[in-house]
């Protein structure tokens, strides 16, 4: 539960709903909300009356709102690197054939921001827009490997190291162990460690100070790929998040003061 106030409370209350994935009754969310009833029914109302959600009254469910698209497009537009690495996906997804994410870290996980699909493409988690643990995908270990110390260590206490499968790290001194071999090879891969049958290759998304701006990987099904026909795209790979950290450096606001840009 956060910990900033009312304000705090009420975007906790929004992503409840979020996490739901589908209109929920009020009865649902009272089940796993740590808010009184009166408190939840006047965080819902306010959330309602600012559009952030939108109320059901036939079938008495709470869904997100309209005014959340606006606001989530103006994020992905201004914040995330989606808009000016679009060119760079698709070229690189034309090129390989596989399934290509573009993910930034949220609170020491995964979001997935764009996605471009192989040309037969695989069922699998990861949709942009989706919230992924950063300990068991490779986008996510990429990302974490080049944190600086402080950073890392914070982001590591803030994953939950459940074992989805065989393979995943369940340990933070397993995971510590691996992000030290990505950095010294350069890039990550996910060894079926969130979904059975689910590989992938990932590298950094690094500034020219080396910032971790997100992360880029390249997925496919242990069915149609394998760990060296995966590390043969490396180098387009390292290539891709390159331009794209080239892009990012070169990119301004849309209306922004161009003396501010610049520090002068």
């Amino acid at each position: 539960m956060s910990g900033d106030g009312t304000v705090g409370k009420a975007l906790d209350v929004l992503d409840q709903v979020a996490e739901f994935g589908r209109p929920v009754r009020f009865g649902t969310l009272l089940e796993a909300s740590p808010f009184p009833k009166a408190t939840l029914y006047r965080f819902l109302q306010t959330l309602t009356n600012q559009r952030m959600l939108e109320y059901d009254a036939e079938r008495q469910t709470y869904a997100l709102g309209v005014r959340l698209v606006r606001l989530a497009h103006a994020a992905w537009t201004q914040s995330s690197l989606a808009p000016l690495a679009r060119p760079h996906l698709d070229a690189l997804s034309a090129k390989i054939g596989l399934t290509v994410h573009l993910a930034q870290l949220d609170s020491g996980q995964v979001l997935y921001i764009d996605k471009r699909n192989a040309a037969q493409p695989v069922d699998m988690y990861s949709q942009a827009g989706k919230i992924g643990p950063a300990y068991c995908t490779g986008v996510g270990k990429a990302m974490l490997a080049f944190l600086p110390d402080a950073e890392q260590a914070r982001a590591l206490t803030q994953q939950s190291f459940h074992v989805f499968t065989k393979q995943t790290l369940a340990s933070k001194t397993a995971l510590k162990a691996e992000l030290k071999n990505i950095v010294t090879r350069g890039h990550a891969f996910d060894r079926e460690e969130h979904e059975p049958g689910i590989i992938c290759v990932a590298v950094p998304i690094l500034s020219a100070g080396a910032r971790v701006l997100g992360g880029l990987s390249i997925t496919g099904s242990t069915k149609d790929t394998d760990y060296g026909q995966l590390d043969t795209h490396v180098p387009d790979l390292k290539s891709t998040a390159a331009a794209i950290a080239r892009a990012a450096q070169d990119w301004r606001f849309p209306g922004a003061d161009p003396l501010q840009q610049t520090g002068t």
